[in-house]
């Protein structure tokens, strides 16, 4: 890939002359190779007369004239300039040692003035080149205004020398002006040269030596503005930014970094998507005036961008008043941040709330995915029936989303537009299998590695089918994406299929409920069947308080708690964070997040299954046909339970029911100092070790 900043001229390089470089490098000698470099003596001057053999008056004359010289950078006659090896920018400035001993002190105090000024010039050069930045341009530029006012003193007192106005007393007088800002200068830039500072690190530094000169007040206001002026450029590219949500920024000096690779398309197929917090990321080196807003001017940014991508205009409302210029004592610029922010949260919060319907979405997967609207829900599973009872392998997704289309345009979900978004998805494992692959939900990392290693030590069920593995699914566009990601429908996913499950285990107990009504006109009291029909009476109950409790101890409330929540929310992030929160603690109160009960449920669950099954073939192996053949009630009703009895032994059916029987009394006892345990730290688990417990009194 082409770097994007321009390349600095090839004659800026080979004709140094040209950019003031053209001073003797100082060098270092092969035997001292190591140690500090030495200074060479002047060059020879030709046929210059040694300035010994002048007066002192005229000596006088003589270095003033080349003091004038020096202080623009510029060799002398009797003081020369060398470049220090290793040492960008730096010079040191040297005078004919035949001097008069009063004129070379004089002389020697200003020389700092004249190599503060060839550095400062240096940096200028340097740094006003394309790859310094926008911030090193904008004090290469100020600092270049600075040494034009110092020319122009030196072009002043050149006037007065030529009208013999000019003693060397009265230069070093008028130098002492610029001797304490020459050296705050000299002392920014060496450091910035030392560290090669850009962008933020540049803002920081003027702000700390504006800091360090707090005691003289000239020097700081020269440092101040210099630091208004470079972050002048940096204001611009915060301005583009919080008002307009676009990174202007060619040099990547900006403290907010763009990863172009995240695509908005990813939070609605990557579960672990990382668009919303990693697309615009905050870099290192936050400028320290804007460190208390750091994360304010990133989500402005954001919410912009998210505004744009939906079409939905994005200028923030500008006044002269709201420009972000630079800062100050007054902190203004923290105001206009923080309007900028309201203004782009508000509209995007109105944007996704009246345009996009979120809470009408969120309705629609709590109707759904949260079984609030069942009646679709039994007329799909009566239509579903055959298909989902194939191995997760063997099923049509076609066929179950063209049953699961027909049962919706047949019911109330007919009048919904909401419906047509439904998808039908089967997942490859059970419902313990999906958990244990998304570890980031289980909250003890224990529980997680005890899970995974219990399921990991037995395979799938052999008789695994569709209804355990059946999963509704929801389309969602852009924004929306935001607050029902591919994350969020998963959770929703999870509940459904608990839910789904403990409906289709409750169907079937009804079923098996129902064929025990069919022999209450025998007498059976003593019989298996008696014995099957109170242990289904027991099955229905903890079946039916299970849901109870998932429907309406966990979701109704949990529910209406998040949609007031989501009414007096400020922001598209508190939008985020209250679903997210109703969504963790409904699986967390599903029990979803606790492998340990989970499994205790699921494997209660799967012996009601069992039983159901043990029922239908009990029920088909009485033949009621022969029963009836008899003519008189009495005597038939005393027949029936020798009958019953007699059919049910040839099939072993009631050694099955007792066994059946045995294992779900053992597990729903096994559950109760469970729950009784962890309601102390988990109230919510309080109503429902409250039905289990009732469940045992009753059995």
């Amino acid at each position: 890939m082409a770097d994007p900043v321009p390349a600095t001229p090839r004659w800026n390089h080979e004709r140094p002359f040209l950019t003031g470089r053209f001073h003797q490098e100082v060098k270092v000698s092969s035997q001292n190779a190591g140690s500090k470099p030495f200074y060479l003596d002047s060059t020879s001057r030709g046929n210059e007369r040694d300035i010994a053999s002048y007066a002192v008056s005229v000596q006088e004359l003589l270095l003033i004239d080349d003091l004038l010289s020096a202080l623009v950078g510029i060799e002398g006659r009797y003081i020369s300039i060398k470049r220090i090896r290793g040492k960008e920018g730096h010079v040191v400035f040297q005078i004919d040692k035949s001097m008069d001993l009063a004129l070379q002190d004089s002389t020697e105090r200003i020389f700092p003035l004249c190599e503060g000024f060839v550095l400062v010039s240096h940096f200028v050069e340097m740094k006003s080149r394309f790859k310094a930045g926008l911030v090193n341009h904008a004090l290469a530029a100020a600092l270049r205004t600075f040494l034009l006012d110092y020319q122009a003193m030196i072009a002043q007192l050149e006037h007065q020398f030529r009208i013999g106005k000019l003693s060397s007393q009265s230069l070093w007088f008028f130098c002492q002006r610029m001797m304490g800002s020459m050296k705050a200068l000299s002392i920014l830039v060496e450091k910035a040269n030392a560290n090669n500072v850009s962008g933020s690190a540049t803002l920081n530094l003027l702000q700390s030596q504006v800091k360090a000169m707090a005691g003289d007040n000239t020097v700081r206001s020269l440092l101040e503005k210099m630091t208004e002026c470079a972050s002048a450029a940096y204001f611009a590219i915060l301005e583009r930014w919080v008002y307009e949500g676009v990174i202007d920024d060619p040099y990547g000096e900006f403290f907010i970094a763009e990863n172009k690779s995240l695509q908005k398309e990813s939070l609605t197929e990557d579960y672990d998507a990382k668009y919303w917090e990693h697309r615009y990321k905050l870099k290192d080196g936050i400028p320290t005036f804007l460190t208390t807003v750091s994360h304010t001017i990133l989500t402005t940014g954001k919410y912009l961008n998210v505004l744009r991508e939906c079409g939905h205009p994005v200028q923030v409302p500008l006044s002269e008043k709201s420009k972000l210029t630079s800062f100050g004592s007054n902190h203004q610029y923290l105001e206009r941040i923080k309007a900028a922010y309201d203004f782009a949260s508000g509209e995007l919060l109105t944007l996704i709330k009246n345009k996009y319907d979120l809470i009408g979405k969120l309705r629609c997967l709590k109707r759904y995915l949260l079984l609030d609207q069942g009646d679709f829900l039994v007329h799909f599973m009566d239509t579903a029936r055959e298909e989902l009872s194939r191995n997760p392998s063997e099923i049509s997704v076609e066929k179950l989303q063209s049953l699961l289309d027909l049962a919706l345009r047949m019911t109330a979900a007919a009048s919904d537009p909401c419906h047509e978004e439904l998808t039908c998805c089967v997942e490859k494992g059970s419902l313990l299998k999906t958990l244990t692959g998304l570890k980031d939900l289980l909250d003890s990392s224990a529980d997680v590695s005890n899970l995974a290693t219990d399921i990991s030590d037995q395979s799938e069920p052999l008789n695994l089918t569709g209804l355990e593995t059946f999963s509704l699914s929801y389309k969602v566009q852009w924004p929306l994406s935001l607050v029902i990601s591919r994350k969020a429908l998963t959770k929703y996913q999870l509940i459904f299929r608990l839910l789904f499950h403990c409906k289709h285990v409750n169907r079937q107990l009804c079923a098996a409920w129902q064929l025990h009504q069919g022999f209450r006109v025998y007498k059976i009291l003593g019989t298996a069947m008696s014995r099957s029909s109170i242990l289904c009476r027991s099955m229905l109950k903890f079946i039916n308080s299970l849901l109870h409790y998932l429907t309406f101890e966990v979701l109704e409330p949990n529910w209406h708690m998040m949609h007031d929540r989501l009414q007096t929310a400020r922001s598209i992030d508190e939008v985020i964070q209250f679903h997210d929160l109703f969504l963790n603690k409904c699986l967390k109160e599903c029990l979803l997040l606790l492998p340990q009960l989970l499994k205790k449920v699921e494997k209660l669950k799967a012996l009601c299954l069992q039983y159901a099954t043990s029922i239908q073939i009990m029920i088909a192996s009485i033949n009621i046909a022969e029963l009836d053949k008899s003519d008189r009630k009495v005597r038939k009703n005393q027949l029936v339970g020798d009958q019953l009895n007699l059919s049910l032994s040839k099939t072993g059916i009631p050694d099955s029911i007792l066994r059946l029987e045995m294992e779900f009394n053992a597990e729903l006892q096994s559950l109760m100092p469970i729950l009784s345990k962890n309601s102390q730290a988990e109230p919510y688990l309080t109503h429902l070790a409250q039905c289990i417990l009732g469940f045992g009194t009753d059995l």
